[in-house]
């Protein structure tokens, strides 16, 4: 089973998940999972609807953000945003390695002014992920949400 990494109390990030996953954020009581993964970006990969289907049969809420590596675009974070805002529970979201996932976490909060810049590299660092190079971009986008 794959390793969830808590970023906060609700909300923890993980590489590839797969049906037992969501058994075990079912009993974790999970209540959304966000796929941050594109179908088909590495052979074997579950299918994005199939996980989809399994994770509505446990009553858990499922987002499909798929970001190509490398090629984030501002749109995502808006969905990310919305997603987290919106989940009535404790969220997991994942990737290949929860690497996108946390980052796509941490611009969230940045974008919506959830939490200041440095508790976000130390939120992240907590789980695993250094996110400190993007410290200009996180100021850039609580700016944006202060005009």
């Amino acid at each position: 089973m794959t390793d969830f990494k808590k970023v906060t109390d609700t909300v923890s990030v993980s590489p590839q998940i797969s049906k037992a996953d969501i058994d075990k954020a079912a009993e974790a009581g999970v209540a959304l999972i966000i796929n941050n993964r594109p179908d088909g970006e590495e052979g074997g990969q579950p299918k994005n609807a199939d996980l989809a289907a399994y994770a509505a049969e446990k009553d858990i809420k499922w987002a499909s953000i798929p970001v190509v590596g490398g090629q984030l675009a501002f749109e995502s974070i808006e969905m990310m945003a919305m997603a987290l805002k919106d989940a009535d529970g404790p969220v997991l979201a994942f990737c290949r390695s929860g690497t996108r996932s946390c980052t796509l976490w941490s611009l969230a909060q940045a974008l919506t002014d959830s939490m200041p810049t440095p508790e976000i590299v130390e939120h992240a660092a907590n789980a695993g992920y250094d996110v400190s190079g993007m410290v200009p971009t996180l100021d850039h986008l609580r700016q944006i949400q202060h005009g």
